[in-house]
């Protein structure tokens, strides 16, 4: 993978479908836990987008840099944090220079050039969603999109 553009259609397929997910959450959900050491559902929401933004920043940087720290009280917020780290993390990877997708990066002791990073980004992404799929259903959601979305 070298042609970013292609990259981030493939991405937005996945992200786009986390904004469908979490827009019928009410804030009593959010604290949601399918087991008491598990995430809650915004818990998990916010891993999916801050490990996205620590990925794209890494390769951005050429260094590990760590994600946003985000939280929320609302849905409503949730909601607002879900887009606004879609957008942030869009944008980066649209600044993302060959020569940025291709460095080689030290990541917890495996050096790997930017796209496999990013690829293994939006992999550990579509793992999460599956799981927060499964956390909506325990909490009552019973309307859910299709886990791709093209459009």
């Amino acid at each position: 993978m070298t042609n970013i553009n292609e990259f981030i259609a493939a991405w937005r397929s996945h992200r786009n479908v986390l904004h469908d997910m979490v827009a019928d959450v009410t804030t009593e959900q959010m604290s949601f836990k399918p087991w008491e050491k598990g995430m809650s559902i915004a818990e998990l929401v916010l891993h999916i987008t801050g490990s996205m933004d620590m990925f794209v920043k890494t390769v951005q940087n050429g260094v590990f840099t760590p994600g946003s720290k985000q939280a929320f009280t609302t849905a409503d917020e949730l909601r607002a944090g879900v887009a606004g780290a879609t957008e942030q993390t869009e944008a980066i990877l649209r600044s993302l220079t060959p020569e940025q997708l291709t460095q080689s990066i030290d990541f917890f002791g495996n050096s790997l050039p930017g796209f496999v990073l990013l690829q293994n980004a939006k992999d550990h992404e579509i793992h999460h969603k599956g799981q927060l799929f499964t956390y909506l259903r325990l909490a009552g959601i019973e309307k859910l999109p299709f886990f791709v979305s093209r459009g």
